[in-house]
């Protein structure tokens, strides 16, 4: 007789009779330890060991050599939803050969990001897509559709979205509350991963570590309410890394770590990523919360089913039936041309004044200068090329080498102190691999070099090249190109390739010393210590080790060439001029970094102010995953480019976009403002209230969201519209009436013409990249839901579309508009706020003023409390109906509520309450009948949670 296999192994079965078989075969303490990051095997099974977490923003990151593709953010200025799934696909197959290589390579992706561009000053930038959630989720849709795969059971990787919910600050990142009212909630930061959940292709989500509304992410009651709806799909949530233990920690929310750990899991919470690969800690958690009654089996098992459901889906137990499993498609031909065809999609033309294109057969000198002229950066989540081009490389072979003159623009110094002048000594440096070139599951782990001969004092100098890359931020470089750098040990090596890791240790400040004419110490910004000259060479304090201010060694610079006079004269021998400027990925701008400025750093602006002073035929290419104020060389020069780091084809990109060889078509996916007195404070998230992005905004930024020119030119014709049901069909015809083949992003946007609350003054509602030929046109047709024109309704708790006239726009940018028809929805008007029957949540404001949503409960629901004394929550069109006697106020802490109705303001007390979670219901008289605006002061330390009214005669 022929043994019949185990349930769980039963191909024939479907995924959730499975799982069911194989958790009940699973013993607690088995099931426990799945919920850590690194799940053990379970070899008496044979299930292997399992982990969540493998870093895939732009290509495989972390895990060694892989195709690099453009930053996210440069991905998201394609305005290309195919492109990106291509590249989805490409990362999602190089996974999978990677997996096949090194079983430490996981199958759960944690990509993409689709927290929203807000503010154009989050570290974090780099990672997400765009500042509008449609074209966020459009992005993220097709990037994890690629990374699924199209097969209808099984899954090439596991994407999980991160960082939900409302976080654009990393300053206090794990301590700072995102104030998120509902609109703005509903409207903006929820849509983001509602479409793509949506999708299917999603596998869970990543929670933030910040909180939202007082309370934190990873206890957050969306997980269920919103997330977990909008599928039939079991998605896993993954903790973000120590988390957790913030809880406690960092956050003070929980007491004990057994309370945080339950409440985590209860509210959706599937994975624990924590300590590392030491699973004992947070399995020890979940198994103390057990024994206290603060969870019980059913929590453990709803856990495990979802996180064993995804490993199922992942091929793990059907090998031979799993259609991705046999991938080998790593740094192949088509993935080498993908990655180059994503660069040339992301660069954005900004400005032209018919300087661009060049024409490499004209026999001309193009001059290549800047500080990243001859940089391919990369970031944090980057992989480790295999290939690489620099703008100056891609120069090189498009124009000739004898046709390129080069000069990077750094600073030529020498440094020098009581003992002498550092010096670099010379060594070996052998056949060293470049930084995480061997994959590491945590690559903030990987120490730097100590094989190599500390700096020393000596009477030969040695030159060293300084970028000063803003805020007084600087590297020094040893020519032959290695960056000093700190080791474990403290010793001052030149043995970096590029600055980078968690902490960067390539990185110094100068601080002027008083009493000394010209002289200043050294501040290594890594560890906080002071470089000083020691008998064993030139070092800074060492772990434990306390240097003071005054033991740190004082140093003279001797400038031995200024860089923009390097530029100069290199501008000066060309024909044209290419300053390519922009940042370094692992400096002033990060994760764990916010930027403080639009402003480009001053070295690099005197360096293009050379450039074009030698030679007024200079271009500016900013290469930066962020937008910068350029009002000065957007006035002075005649053409300027941007586009995000672009992976390892940036230079052969650029310089074919120079060189006319491909029309750029690229779109800015944010804002880019005049001046940072244009920005909210980091920590505002009211979009409606603080009038951010362009759906708000109403000042003239330097470039509007969606701007990008081509070489060719683009007419936009017959514009029609109408309403099918629930849809409106919308289309259009775009003509190519220039004389070059090009791409042209055709945008639609939509706007209420008369609404009665504050909306967006347009919104992107589709997008389609096309290429056409000279003279060629071709009818674009797009399909709109009709309750994308809807708003959350803060009156009555719901979605609504309102009736009225809404324009449809078409346009090349959100401020380019060349098309527009107005389109009359009908329907029936929501009617004022029904407060008599429904009452008043505090946080249905319509507007407010120094105010801040808090956490009503550690559990669930929302409070508002006063920022500042000068405060105000207005709530408007509210119905009374045939009147009021009185008004009930659901508060804590001490203080007041001053409510206003009609001109007259009644005092509520608050009487201290043990806590800000202790609610009284207190009772005063007020008068109001009819419809009319109601509004709220708030005193002391009041948490207001909601109003009820008593009607008269009740």
């Amino acid at each position: 007789m022929t043994e019949q296999p185990q349930p769980f192994r039963d191909p024939q079965l479907p995924f959730a009779k499975r799982v069911d078989d194989l958790l009940q075969r699973l013993t607690l303490d088995e099931r426990i330890a799945m919920l850590h990051q690194f799940a053990p095997a379970v070899d008496r099974l044979g299930l292997g060991a399992f982990r969540t977490g493998q870093e895939a923003l732009h290509g495989v990151a972390w895990m060694g050599q892989a195709t690099v593709f453009p930053q996210a953010v440069g991905l998201g200025a394609t305005w290309n939803d195919e492109l990106v799934r291509r590249v989805g696909e490409a990362v999602g197959n190089e996974v999978r050969a990677k997996r096949a290589q090194d079983d430490r390579v996981g199958l759960n992706v944690w990509a993409p990001t689709v927290n929203l561009l807000r503010h154009p000053l989050w570290g974090r930038g780099e990672e997400g897509y765009s500042e509008d959630a449609g074209l966020t989720s459009a992005i993220a849709v097709a990037y994890t559709r690629g990374l699924r795969g199209d097969h209808p059971h099984y899954w090439r990787t596991a994407p999980v979205l991160k960082h939900w919910l409302a976080h654009n600050n990393e300053t206090d990142r794990d301590t700072s509350s995102s104030s998120v009212g509902p609109r703005v909630l509903h409207e903006y930061d929820l849509k983001a991963f509602r479409d793509a959940v949506r999708a299917g292709a999603v596998a869970g989500v990543m929670p933030a570590y910040n909180l939202v509304n007082g309370r934190p992410n990873h206890v957050s009651p969306l997980l269920s309410r919103h997330l977990r709806a909008w599928t039939d799909q079991p998605l896993v949530v993954c903790s973000d890394a120590g988390a957790p233990t913030n809880l406690v920690d960092s956050e003070h929310y929980f007491d004990t770590h057994e309370e945080a750990t339950a409440a985590s899991l209860r509210a959706g919470v599937d994975s624990f990523t924590d300590h590392g690969q030491d699973s004992a800690v947070m399995t020890g958690r979940v198994k103390g919360a057990l024994e206290r009654g603060l969870l019980d089996e059913h929590d453990i098992d709803t856990a495990v089913r979802r996180l064993l459901h995804m490993r199922f889906a992942l091929g793990e137990f059907d090998p031979a039936l799993d259609p991705y499993a046999g991938s080998a498609a790593l740094d192949t031909e088509e993935h080498r041309a993908l990655a180059l065809e994503a660069a040339e999609q992301a660069v954005v033309l900004l400005k032209n004044e018919g300087l661009l294109p060049l024409d490499p057969a004209a026999g001309k000198t193009v001059a290549v200068v800047g500080l990243l002229a001859d940089a391919c950066k990369l970031d944090w989540y980057s992989g480790t090329l295999i290939h690489r081009s620099t703008p100056l490389d891609g120069l090189r072979e498009r124009f000739g080498a004898d046709r390129v003159v080069h000069a990077e623009g750094a600073d030529l110094v020498r440094i020098k102190c009581a003992d002498g002048w550092l010096h670099v000594p010379p060594a070996d440096a052998g056949d060293e691999a470049v930084r995480g070139a061997e994959g590491a599951l945590d690559p903030a782990l990987l120490a730097g070099r100590t094989d190599l001969p500390p700096l020393t004092c000596t009477d030969t100098p040695s030159e060293l090249a300084l970028v000063d890359w803003g805020n007084g931020v600087i590297t020094l470089r040893e020519p032959a190109g290695r960056y000093l750098s700190v080791a474990e040990d403290g010793y001052v090596r030149a043995s970096a390739d590029e600055p980078g890791g968690w902490v960067v240790q390539e990185t110094f400040r100068w601080e002027a010393v008083e009493g000394h004419a010209g002289g200043h110490r050294l501040l290594h910004i890594g560890t906080g210590g002071y470089v000083s000259v020691a008998a064993g060479g030139v070092k800074v304090a060492a772990p434990g080790e306390e240097i003071s201010g005054s033991a740190g060694t004082v140093f003279e610079t001797e400038v031995t060439e200024r860089g923009e006079d390097a530029v100069a004269r290199a501008a000066a021998a060309a024909d044209t001029v290419i300053v390519v400027a922009g940042n370094d990925p692992h400096i002033n701008g990060r994760e764990t970094e916010d930027r403080t400025t639009l402003a480009l750093p001053a070295q690099q602006e005197r360096l293009w102010r050379a450039a074009h002073a030698a030679n007024p035929r200079t271009v500016l290419a900013v290469t930066s995953p962020y937008p910068y104020a350029l009002n000065d060389a957007a006035a002075t020069l005649p053409a300027l480019l941007w586009t995000a780091h672009g992976g390892q084809a940036a230079g052969t990109a650029l310089a074919r976009v120079l060189a006319g060889d491909v029309s750029p078509a690229g779109r800015l996916p944010q804002t880019w403002y005049s001046s940072d007195a244009e920005l909210p404070g980091m920590l505002d998230y009211d979009i409606i209230g603080s009038r951010q992005t362009y759906l708000y905004y109403k000042g003239a930024p330097l470039y509007p969201f969606g701007h990008g020119l081509t070489y060719g030119d683009f007419t936009y014709s017959a514009l029609t519209a109408e309403r099918d049901g629930d849809l409106l069909r919308v289309s259009l015809t775009v003509t190519n009436t220039g004389a070059v083949a090009s791409d042209e992003v055709a945008q639609l946007y939509v706007r209420a013409v008369a609404p009665s609350v504050a909306r967006p003054l347009r919104q992107l509602a589709g997008h389609r990249r096309l290429h056409l030929a000279p003279g060629a046109a071709e009818r674009v047709a797009f399909t709109v839901p009709v309750e994308e024109l809807g708003h959350w309704d803060v009156a009555h708790g719901r979605w609504t579309v309102e009736p009225g006239a809404y324009e449809i726009q078409a346009g090349a940018s959100s401020a380019d508009i060349r098309l527009g028809t107005v389109l009359t929805v009908d329907g029936e008007a929501a009617g004022p706020r029904p407060v008599l029957a429904r009452g008043l949540e505090a946080a249905d404001y319509d507007e407010q003023l120094a105010t801040e949503i808090v956490d009503r409960a550690k559990t669930d629901g929302d409070a508002v409390t006063a920022t500042a004394e000068a405060n105000e929550l207005l709530y408007r069109c509210c119905d009374f109906a045939a009147g009021t006697s009185g008004v009930e106020v659901s508060a804590s802490g001490e203080g007041a509520v001053l409510i206003t109705v009609d001109g007259t303001t009644v005092t509520v007390p608050v009487p201290a309450t043990e806590g800000p979670y202790d609610y009284r219901t207190l009772r005063a008289g007020l008068n109001a009948s009819g419809v009319g605006d109601l509004r709220i002061a708030l005193r002391g330390t009041v948490r207001l949670a909601r109003l009820a009214f008593t009607g008269r005669g009740e």
